[in-house]
């Protein structure tokens, strides 16, 4: 007896089964897997499972359909497949992702380029020169979190950008990257207009141990923020 184990196999709300033959199974959204599963194999009352592996198969021309599409959920459970990609053209329609109208696909595509183990390193500085301030925000953060320290001269060069967001993802990616000789720029930004490029510059001063002048921490003192005040008790200690 030979049966196949679906459940539990395939991403969520993906198993509106369509047509099933030797080669793939089709679902309703034009994704393809090429359908190896679990095979159970009953003999003289003893299992023996076989783990095989799921692969996709999606063309570029399907990723891209739903990509650029309205439909949000759809997009979510697109991107929630394209984790492992190191195709350059899917990665770039991911990095364009970070500038969904919805903030639940701005996250996914977010995940997905954080989780991806390719090296994806230059696909995603490049992006640092887009002229969407969100892919600029966002892009900082993902070389951040991937721990992608050959990023950090080309995020400095974000510092002084028009955009407030901008400013403050590459201050706060510097701090998190620990990056050298970046004094400078985190005490000019305790003086930036903008709320969160202070919060950032407080945060990454902590987290890189740069020296504040008492000066300058009662300059930032003015400010009543929580989050301010907070980080200011932070950086005291």
């Amino acid at each position: 007896d030979v049966t196949y184990a679906i459940n539990g196999f395939l991403p969520m709300n993906m198993v509106s089964l369509v047509s099933v033959d030797m080669d793939s199974i089709v679902f309703n959204d034009n994704l393809k897997l090429k359908w190896i599963f679990y095979k159970y194999y009953k003999k003289l009352k003893k299992f023996k499972i076989i783990m095989l592996k799921i692969e996709f198969k999606n063309s570029l021309e399907d990723i891209s359909k739903i990509l650029e599409s309205e439909n949000a959920q759809e997009k979510i459970r697109i991107l929630e497949t394209l984790h492992e990609t190191n195709n350059l053209k899917i990665l770039q329609q991911i990095i364009a992702r970070l500038n969904d109208n919805s903030i639940q696909v701005r996250g996914e595509a977010f995940n997905s380029l954080l989780l991806n183990q390719n090296d994806i390193s230059k696909i995603l500085i490049d992006n640092l020169n887009s002229s969407n301030k969100n892919i600029k925000s966002f892009t900082a953060l993902v070389l951040a979190n991937r721990n992608e320290k050959k990023a950090i001269p080309d995020i400095i060069k974000l510092v002084d950008n028009e955009h407030g967001m901008v400013r403050s993802c590459a201050i706060g990616s510097l701090g998190y990257l620990k990056a050298d000789e970046i004094t400078d720029i985190i005490l000019d930004a305790f003086s930036d207009s903008n709320l969160d490029v202070q919060k950032s510059a407080l945060q990454a001063a902590i987290q890189t141990n740069i020296f504040v002048s008492e000066e300058k921490i009662k300059e930032i003192s003015k400010n009543n923020d929580p989050q301010i005040q907070n980080l200011l008790l932070k950086l005291k200690k």
